[in-house]
């Protein structure tokens, strides 16, 4: 399944997975992709978020134990493969 994310769009891994957020590049060498975590407890929904880097050049990451393939990755947004 391939999915295209502009910055700011976010994307749910899978059931039980984290959300993944596309930050767009920093710098020309560089990609930034937001990690959401989300929890519940009793009367209240919290969460929070850190941001991973990558060098343009990578195109295998592991998120939450999900593979995805980069296929294509532009300031503007990132063509993601997920396995």
């Amino acid at each position: 399944m391939a999915v295209v994310l502009a910055v700011g769009e976010s994307f749910h891994l899978k059931f039980g997975k984290d959300r993944i957020v596309y930050a767009g590049m920093p710098s020309d060498k560089v990609f930034s992709i937001v990690q959401r975590k989300r929890e519940f407890v009793p009367y209240a929904a919290w969460g929070y978020a850190w941001n991973l880097f990558f060098p343009r050049e990578q195109t295998e990451l592991v998120i939450d134990g999900v593979r995805l393939t980069v296929e294509s990755v532009s300031p503007q947004e990132i063509r993601l493969g997920v396995m």
